[in-house]
């Protein structure tokens, strides 16, 4: 899928390696939760925009390098993900 535009995070796979950037760089509460919001704005700031960042975590999600909270409120990474970073 590709959005229209000039948006750098246009390609769906730009986009969800972006947000799993971000959420590596972020540093994890209990059992490796990171809150979604701490990923939403990095990436919002770094000029993505909101139907990129839904598609970009759905593509990291399917990737199989983030699970996601069935209450939508944390992801984690799976050790696929981790393993993206090692």
């Amino acid at each position: 899928m590709k959005f229209k535009g000039d948006s750098s995070f246009a390609e769906v796979n730009v986009a969800a390696r972006k947000l799993i950037e971000i959420a590596n760089a972020i540093e994890a509460v209990q059992d490796g939760r990171i809150h979604i919001e701490k990923i939403n704005a990095p990436f919002l700031a770094a000029g993505g925009t909101p139907d990129e960042y839904r598609t970009g975590l759905e593509r990291a999600i399917a990737n199989g390098w983030l699970t996601i909270h069935r209450s939508g409120v944390y992801v984690q990474f799976t050790q696929v993900g981790a393993d993206l970073f090692a």
